[in-house]
């Protein structure tokens, strides 16, 4: 606005400017005379003692002029101002109104609606105005990058899903008892060309929805795990004596755990009672008097020394002001030598940097070759058992005939172990069921006998 009121202001200063009121100078010129001197220090004479009416005659010319033509008229053009008078004056855009040569004239109510000022109503700024303004241009920016990208949101995809799902037509399985259903052979070894869930279902034909997991077994061990070939009824000398080293390695290893045992339980000679012990237990409670009364008086003078010693502690002395600004001094200079000293470490590491290379190289590859040991080890665990319940899985004892054992054909082999033993620990040793014991038969109440009448008469 203030540059508009500068432009108009330098519009009237103009020569050219044409005033809307011819009377706005009766007088034809300023008055003469003395001037009266006023101060113009103060405040309270700045309205009071000056003159401004021609100012405001020109300000109100300009607005009267805004007003009736709605700006200048110095500033307007000469089509805007003049017209050629041809005699004929068509107002009306009706042709039939222009034809009989009649002239439409507006309606009176028409021309007292209509508004007097040719000014422009002032823009209203409250109506341009909206809430949360800076936030909203944000996240319109933020979804113009991630349409450029490629991503839609949130919003969008719910909308797509929503009309893809409303373009599907559900399409209505066939009613049982519909007379124009399609018939089929239910006997048929082929399947029926319907696709009715209800008829799956009944016939057992629709199969049940498998969770993943069920795909994903608990080990890569096999099912049914081979033999060595030193086990066979007739084996090579080298593979069943490799055999019976694997069976002598595992009782080895039970015989020291047993030893191992026994070692810990076993009771200790230093430990017995013997005479001299129990004779030192029943005399250690007599002690002579004069000894007694002696750690008495001891215990009396050490408790004197220390109620002498207790009492009101010696105050520091109070520091002087030269003693403060020493520490704090000293403070200052500590402190800029530690600046100083990391100032330096840091100049001295640009002279390391094929040390700290070759370190960080030698981490990597200590990195790398942890992570294929944690690769291996991750490994070696898929094909051992878990630890699934409250006991650890034991493997079973090798089934081993020794070498006076060994039978040269079937019908002479004795057979060892059980199958069902060794599908129960198979299924333990593939992480399918938990390792468990046996229970054991508990009798909650005490037998109890007694003899019955029929007994008793023929005692």
């Amino acid at each position: 606005m203030a540059a508009v009121r500068r432009h108009k202001h330098v519009a009237a200063s103009q020569p050219g400017f044409l005033p809307l009121k011819s009377d706005t100078d009766k007088d034809g010129g300023a008055k003469l005379g003395r001037r009266k001197r006023v101060s113009k220090n103060k405040k309270k004479n700045w309205n009071k003692y000056s003159d401004v009416q021609d100012v405001e005659e020109f300000l109100e010319d300009v607005r009267l002029q805004e007003r009736a033509t709605g700006g200048l008229i110095a500033e307007k053009p000469d089509e805007g101002l003049f017209f050629v008078d041809t005699g004929v004056k068509t107002n009306s855009t009706n042709p039939e109104a222009v034809r009989k040569g009649k002239r439409s004239k507006p309606l009176h109510i028409d021309l007292v609606l209509q508004p007097d000022s040719h000014v422009p109503a002032p823009k209203d700024i409250l109506a341009y105005q909206c809430p949360n303004a800076k936030k909203l241009r944000r996240v319109a920016e933020r979804a113009e990058k991630l349409a450029a990208m490629g991503v839609l949101p949130r919003r969008e995809k719910l909308l797509q899903l929503r009309k893809t799902s409303e373009s599907r037509v559900k399409e209505k399985p066939e009613h049982p008892k519909d007379p124009a259903r399609s018939f089929y052979d239910l006997w048929s070894a082929g399947n029926p060309d319907t696709a009715d869930p209800y008829y799956l279902e009944q016939t057992k034909k629709k199969l049940v929805k498998r969770p993943e997991k069920l795909n994903v077994k608990p080990s890569i061990l096999p099912a049914i795990e081979v033999i060595a070939p030193g086990g066979s009824y007739n084996p090579d000398f080298l593979s069943h004596q490799t055999l019976l080293l694997e069976a002598h390695e595992a009782e080895v290893k039970k015989v020291k755990a047993e030893e191992k045992l026994e070692k810990r339980l076993a009771i200790n000679r230093m430990d017995i009672a013997t005479e001299e012990s129990t004779f030192k237990e029943q005399v250690e409670g007599l002690i002579e008097e004069d000894e007694g009364e002696e750690t008495k008086e001891i215990a009396q003078t050490t408790e004197d020394s220390k109620d002498a010693a207790v009492g009101p502690t010696a105050q520091p002395e109070k520091k002087t002001e030269r003693q403060r600004k020493r520490e704090k001094a000293e403070r200052i200079k500590e402190l800029k030598k530690a600046v100083d000293k990391k100032k330096l470490q840091s100049r001295q590491q640009l002279f390391q940097l094929r040390s700290i290379g070759a370190d960080l190289k030698h981490r990597e590859l200590r990195t790398r070759m942890r992570q294929t040991k944690r690769k291996a080890k991750q490994e070696e665990q898929k094909s051992l058992p878990r630890r699934l319940g409250k006991l650890r899985f034991q493997d079973p004892d090798l089934e081993v005939q020794l070498s006076d054992e060994l039978a040269g054909s079937l019908r002479t082999l004795k057979p060892e172990g059980s199958v069902l033993k060794d599908r129960f620990k198979s299924l333990q040793k593939r992480n399918l069921i938990e390792p468990r014991e046996r229970a054991k038969f508990r009798r909650k109440h005490k037998v109890k006998y007694v003899e019955k009448r029929a007994f008793r008469e023929i005692q």
